[in-house]
């Protein structure tokens, strides 16, 4: 019989599949970083990040020390897929510049987006500290949480970060999405209509609410959402997509019902 644990797990695993389909496929995006270096947050295209990998790339291998040049890299290679290599070069950042914070959340960010989200933890931690907590790490770190199957603990330190940063939608929608894998999705969609309600909501957060609508049921509903961003044929393959996906064996109605 299935563990807890792994089911808690693979009810994460179908919500990150099902969050990737409705996402859509034309753009791609990595988590915001924190310190001084201002990293694009938004959605970017493929053709944006590969000009910022040519860029920083070059900019990176003249000077391996050049802490900008190596963050905006590894978030480059980040934003086209290439996980591993850009934890690589965050690792070398690391080992140079052992106390810079900046330089942590990022590499953090990219030991989770590698799947290392034990590695990934720890090093967030030394990201910032209890006398000065940043809102954008504490989300982080509740991002890393929510991938390894442990939703309440993730959800402390959304609320912290909330308590830091009242109604930022990006860890809003990160909380509404805890939410849904605690199996509350009544929660989830409050959570997510309150952080589109802010005007710094961006199409990510009207994306995972158009999710956790449809994870109820509401097809119709979800479909209108997502067409606010997608054109209408990729909101409706979206949908459609959902909609098979919760037919599966392991759906996420039958997965709901495990404690």
């Amino acid at each position: 019989m299935r563990s807890s644990r792994a089911k808690s797990r693979l009810l994460a695993a179908t919500a990150l599949a099902l969050m990737l389909a409705l996402a859509g496929c034309k753009t791609t995006r990595t988590t915001d970083s924190t310190g001084s270096i201002a990293i694009p947050s938004g959605p970017r295209t493929e053709a944006e990040w590969r000009r910022d990998v040519d860029t920083y790339g070059t900019r990176y291998r003249a000077d391996t020390r050049d802490v900008e040049a190596a963050v905006r890299y590894a978030n480059a290679l980040r934003g086209i897929g290439q996980r591993t290599q850009a934890a690589a070069v965050l690792e070398q950042a690391s080992i140079q510049s052992p106390n810079n914070r900046v330089v942590a959340g990022a590499y953090g960010r990219a030991l989770a987006d590698a799947g290392n989200h034990a590695q990934a933890l720890d090093v967030l931690s030394r990201a910032h500290s209890p006398d000065q907590p940043d809102w954008r790490i504490l989300s982080a770190q509740g991002a890393v949480l929510d991938q390894m199957g442990r939703p309440e603990e993730a959800q402390r330190y959304y609320a912290s970060a909330l308590n830091i940063a009242p109604d930022e939608p990006s860890v809003l929608s990160n909380l509404g999405l805890s939410y849904a894998l605690s199996k509350d999705l009544p929660k989830a969609e409050q959570t997510l209509r309150r952080a589109i309600a802010h005007p710094g909501a961006d199409r990510r957060v009207r994306q995972n609410l158009a999710l956790v609508i449809g994870l109820q049921g509401r097809f119709d509903e979800a479909e209108q959402l997502a067409r606010a961003d997608l054109p209408k044929e990729e909101a409706s393959a979206n949908v459609a997509y959902l909609r098979q996906m919760l037919k599966q064996p392991n759906n996420w109605k039958t997965l709901a019902k495990g404690k």
